[in-house]
C-alpha cells in the first residue's frame, strides 16, 4: 500500500490539469518511454516519460484522431470523442513487421546505398520545407549519480546540496524549460524562455535550450566537440557502410526503410545505429544513433544515444521533427553519471512573416519571472508528465532548499567547516559565512614554496575576502599578499580591491598597490613552478625580475554588445635586482646567468636603473557578430566564429623622473578560429605595434615576446607563444610584427593512420613568425600531437619544433602540460 499511495498521489496531482492522458505499453505490458503522441493533421504533440505516461493538452472538446508512433512498433491512429476533460487513453502497441520483401536485394550492392544516395540528393529539398518556422519547445534534463565517492584527490565532495542518499546515489540535476522559437535557416534562431525550473533552486535558470541541441541530419555535420559526420553528408560513403534491414508501411501507406548505419573506422566522429528513410520523398522518418564519447573527443562520455522522431502532416506534406532525446552514460575519477534530456517540438507555424527586429544578436532571452512559475502553471503546460522519481525530487529538494537556506542550518554547517587546525597554519584556511555570502581565506605558505636565484627559496602567504550577490552574480573582493625570500631577506606586500558592479556589462573596478617582484615580461612567460625545477635541477635561471613599488587603478566594461574597453593607470618605481644565491640540488660547475636579460654573463651591470614612471593604457576589444543570452542575472556573450576578434591598444608612459622614460605605444591584434568542417580547424593570431619617442625608455617597457627555453609547454593555447625563442632575445622598443597559426586536424588525419589512430590524438601543425627592425625574421615550424594521455585523461601535448633566422637555428621537442596554469 505504501508503494501505491505515491503513484495515486502523482496521478491525482496531474489529473485536474491534463487533457488527454494515459499510458503506452507493448503487448507484454512493458511501459514504453519516448513514444510520440500527436493529434492527426496538426503539430500538437507530446511524448511519454520514462514510465510510459503522457499528457496531451487540447483547447476544446470534440472529435480527434490521436496518432501514436514509436520506433520498432506499428503506428496507431485512434479516433476519440472527447466530451469532458480529463480524457483517459491507454494504448497498447504491437511490434512492427519489418521485412525484406519490399526491397530487391542485389548481389552487387546493398539497396541501402541507393536509398542513402536518394536521401542525400533530396536533402536540400526536404530541409527547405522546415527552413523557416515558429514553434513551441519543451525540454527536460535529468542527471543521476550512483555510488559517488566521498573524496576526490583528498577533497570532500559533500552531498551535492542534498542530492545524495545514504548510498551516495541520487539526482544531481533536474530541470525544465518552456520556450517560444523563431527559426530561419541557415543559422538564425531566437528563443524566448517562458518558464524555467531547476530542482532545489527557487531562482534557478536552466541551461536547457534549443540552439544547443539543434541536430539537423540534413546538414553535413552535427556540432559536438568535433563535427560529427551525418550519414546524409555529401561524403557519407567515405565514413559509413549501409545495410538494409527491411521496410514497413505507415498508417498513411508510406513505405519506410530501416537502414543500419555502420562506421568504416571506429576512431572517427561518426554515429552507429539506424536511420529510417521514407520511400519516394526520401525524408528522415526517425533516427536511433549511438555516439561514442571518444569519437567526438569527449573522453569522459562513454556513450550518448540520440533519438529523433518525425511525423507527417498531409496538409503541408512535411515531415517534422517532434521529439528528440539524448541518453548518456559518463564518468571520470570515480564519479559515474547517467541521464536523459528530452525535447518536444510542437505547434509549428511554417513560413511565418518575420519582421526586421525578430532576429538580432540576442539569441536567447527570459521572460520576466520565468523562473518563478508556480506548480499549477507547470502542471497545466508540461507536455510530458513527471515520473514518480522526478516528482519526488522536486518536492524533496524544495523542502531541503528551505532548510538549507535558513540561517540556523547554514550557521551549523559553517561551524563544522570553519574549524581551525594546526596544519592550517602551513596549508591554508577558509572561513565562510554562507548566510551572508562572504568568505575569508588564508593562503598557507607551504604550497606556495618556490625557488629563484634572486630570492632563493621564496614563500607567499596572504588573506582574501570575497562577498558575492547570487541574484545578479556580482562580487566584492579584497586581498593582500606577503612574499618573502630567504636569501634576499626582503618582505614584499601587495594589496588589491576589486568590485564587479554589473553582470550585464561586466563593469569592474580594481585598485591595487604595494611592492612586488615582477618578471620583465608582464605576460610571465615562464611559470614559477617550471622555473623552480629548471633552476634547482638544471641550473637554468630563465626567470628575470625587477623590484616594483606601485599603485594602480583599472576599469573595464562592455560599452555596447561586442565592444569592450579595458583601461588602467599605474604609477610605479622600478629597481634592479641581482642574484643572491648559487644553490642548486644537482651539483654542477655551471654558473647561473645573471639577472640581467641583456647581459647574462655580467653580474655587475643592472638591467635597469632606479626610476619612476606613470603608465596609462587603454585597450578596446571588438567581437564582430557577437551573439548573447540575456538572463535576469546577467548577459552571456557568445563569440561568433564566422568573424574575427579585433584588439587595439594605446599605451603612454609619462611623468617619468627623466623625460627619456616617457613614450607612446600603439598596437593591434586580430585573431580568429576557422572551422574546416570535418577536416579540423585553423587558428590565426596576428599582432603588430610600434613605439614612438622610445629612445631611452626602460627595458621594463619594451615589447617582450612569449619565448620558451624550457621545452615545457606552459599554456593551453600555443597561438601566442614561440616554442624555442630565447625569452628576451628579440625584445624591442621599435616596431614589431608577429603571426601565429595552427592547424588542428581534430582527428581527421590521425584517425586514418593505422596504429596511430589508437592514440585518439589530434595532429597539430604550426607556424610562428616574429619580425623586428635590424634583425632577420624569426620563423618556427612545428608538428605535434595533442590530447595525449591515459584513458580519459587527455592532458598532454608533444611538438617537434624547428626554428630559422637567416638559416636553421635549432630544433627540439616541447612537452605540453595543460594543468600548469591551474597549479600556478
Amino acid at each position: 500500500m505504501k508503494k501505491i499511495l505515491p503513484v495515486l498521489f502523482l496521478l491525482c496531482a496531474t489529473a485536474s490539469f491534463s487533457q488527454i492522458k494515459g499510458l503506452i505499453t507493448d503487448t507484454k505490458n512493458n511501459r514504453l518511454p519516448g513514444v510520440t503522441i500527436l493529434i492527426e493533421n496538426t503539430y500538437n504533440g507530446t511524448s511519454t516519460n520514462e514510465s510510459g505516461l503522457f499528457e496531451l493538452n487540447l483547447k476544446k472538446t470534440g472529435n480527434y484522431t490521436v496518432v501514436v508512433q514509436y520506433l520498432g512498433f506499428k503506428t496507431k491512429k485512434i479516433p476519440v470523442e472527447i466530451k469532458a476533460f480529463p480524457y483517459q487513453l491507454n494504448v497498447e502497441l504491437a511490434e512492427e513487421n519489418i521485412t525484406l520483401n519490399e526491397v530487391t536485394v542485389s548481389n552487387q550492392e546493398d539497396p541501402a546505398r541507393q536509398i542513402i544516395r536518394n536521401a542525400i540528393a533530396a536533402k536540400k529539398e526536404n530541409s527547405e520545407k522546415t527552413a523557416k518556422y515558429n514553434a513551441d519547445f519543451y525540454s527536460r534534463g535529468l542527471i543521476r549519480i550512483k555510488d559517488a565517492p566521498k573524496k576526490i584527490l583528498g577533497q570532500e565532495l559533500g552531498d551535492f546540496d542534498g542530492a545524495l542518499d545514504s548510498t551516495r546515489t541520487g539526482i544531481l540535476y533536474l530541470s525544465e524549460t518552456v520556450s517560444k522559437l523563431n527559426f530561419q535557416k541557415p543559422d538564425k534562431m531566437k528563443e524566448t524562455i517562458v518558464a524555467s525550473k531547476v530542482s532545489g533552486k527557487d531562482n534557478g535558470f536552466s541551461f536547457n535550450n534549443a540552439a544547443s541541441v539543434d541536430f539537423d541530419f540534413y546538414e553535413n555535420y552535427i556540432p559536438f566537440q568535433v563535427n560529427l559526420i551525418s550519414p546524409l553528408s555529401d561524403n557519407a560513403f567515405a565514413y559509413y557502410k549501409f545495410k538494409i534491414e527491411g521496410s514497413f508501411y505507415t498508417e498513411d501507406k508510406q513505405q519506410v526503410n530501416k537502414i543500419k548505419v555502420i562506421p568504416r573506422r571506429d576512431t572517427e566522429p561518426v554515429i552507429e545505429g539506424y536511420i529510417y528513410i521514407v520511400e519516394d520523398s526520401w525524408a528522415i522518418y526517425a533516427l536511433d544513433a549511438v555516439i561514442k564519447g571518444a569519437r567526438v573527443q569527449m573522453p569522459f562520455m562513454d556513450n550518448l544515444i540520440l533519438k529523433q522522431s518525425f511525423s507527417y502532416n498531409p496538409n503541408d506534406k512535411i515531415w517534422t521533427k517532434n521529439t528528440q532525446s539524448l541518453d548518456f552514460i559518463a564518468g571520470m575519477m570515480g564519479i559515474n553519471v547517467s541521464g536523459r534530456f528530452t525535447y518536444v517540438y510542437s505547434n509549428f507555424e511554417f513560413e511565418p512573416k518575420f519582421d526586421k527586429k525578430t532576429f538580432t544578436r540576442e539569441v536567447l532571452t527570459f521572460e520576466k519571472e520565468a523562473n518563478k512559475k508556480e506548480d499549477n502553471f507547470w502542471n497545466a503546460i508540461r507536455p510530458i508528465p513527471l515520473t514518480l522519481e522526478e516528482s519526488s525530487d522536486y518536492h524533496r529538494k524544495d523542502s531541503i532548499q528551505v532548510l538549507r537556506k535558513s540561517k540556523v542550518y547554514l550557521d551549523s554547517i559553517d561551524r563544522k567547516n570553519n574549524k581551525f587546525g594546526l596544519a592550517d597554519v602551513l596549508m591554508g584556511y577558509n572561513y565562510r559565512n554562507s548566510y551572508e555570502n562572504w568568505s575569508l581565506n588564508y593562503n598557507g605558505p607551504l604550497l606556495s614554496a618556490r625557488f629563484n636565484t634572486v630570492q632563493g627559496y621564496a614563500f607567499s602567504s596572504g588573506f582574501s575576502f570575497l562577498k558575492t550577490k547570487e541574484e545578479d552574480r556580482t562580487y566584492l573582493q579584497a586581498r593582500t599578499t606577503f612574499n618573502y625570500g630567504l636569501e634576499e631577506k626582503k618582505l614584499r606586500i601587495t594589496g588589491e580591491f576589486s568590485k564587479k558592479f554589473s553582470n550585464q556589462t561586466d563593469a569592474t573596478l580594481s585598485v591595487s598597490g604595494g611592492r612586488s617582484i615582477a618578471q620583465f615580461n608582464e605576460r610571465n612567460p615562464i611559470s614559477s613552478i617550471v622555473n623552480t625545477v629548471s633552476t634547482l635541477f638544471f641550473k637554468n635561471n630563465f626567470m628575470k625580475m625587477f623590484d616594483k613599488s606601485f599603485a594602480r587603478i583599472g576599469y573595464s566594461q562592455e560599452v555596447i554588445n561586442g565592444f569592450s574597453v579595458f583601461a588602467n593607470v599605474e604609477y610605479s618605481q622600478r629597481k634592479p635586482l641581482f642574484n643572491t644565491t648559487d644553490f642548486s640540488i644537482v651539483k654542477s660547475d655551471d654558473l647561473y646567468t645573471s639577472n640581467n636579460p641583456l647581459l647574462p654573463f655580467d653580474e655587475m651591470t643592472p638591467a635597469i636603473v632606479k626610476h619612476n614612471l606613470v603608465k596609462a593604457r587603454i585597450t578596446g576589444r571588438i567581437n564582430f557578430g557577437q551573439e548573447y543570452w540575456t538572463r535576469p542575472d546577467g548577459k552571456f556573450n557568445i563569440t561568433n566564429d564566422k568573424y574575427p576578434t579585433l584588439y587595439f591598444t594605446y599605451e603612454k608612459g609619462l611623468g617619468g623622473n627623466l623625460d627619456r622614460y616617457n613614450f607612446d605605444f600603439v598596437a593591434g591584434k586580430v585573431e580568429q578560429d576557422f572551422s574546416l568542417g570535418n577536416k579540423g580547424g585553423l587558428g590565426v593570431n596576428i599582432t603588430a605595434g610600434k613605439f614612438y619617442n622610445p629612445s631611452g625608455i626602460s627595458f621594463v617597457d619594451y615589447k617582450h615576446f612569449a619565448g620558451n627555453q624550457t621545452h615545457i609547454g606552459q599554456t593551453d593555447n600555443y597561438l601566442a607563444v614561440f616554442n624555442l625563442l630565447p625569452y628576451y632575445s628579440s625584445s624591442t622598443n621599435d616596431a614589431f610584427f608577429e603571426a601565429h597559426s595552427e592547424y588542428d586536424d581534430k582527428g581527421f588525419i590521425m584517425n586514418k593512420i593505422p596504429l596511430l589512430d589508437k592514440l585518439k590524438a589530434n595532429l597539430i601543425v604550426g607556424y610562428h613568425n616574429l619580425s623586428v627592425p635590424e634583425r632577420r625574421p624569426y620563423h618556427e615550424f612545428s608538428v605535434g600531437l595533442n590530447n595525449l594521455g591515459f584513458g580519459k585523461f587527455k592532458i598532454f601535448r608533444l611538438d617537434y619544433v624547428r626554428s630559422y633566422q637567416g638559416g636553421f637555428q635549432k630544433d627540439g621537442l616541447v612537452f605540453g602540460l595543460k594543468f600548469l596554469n591551474v597549479l600556478e
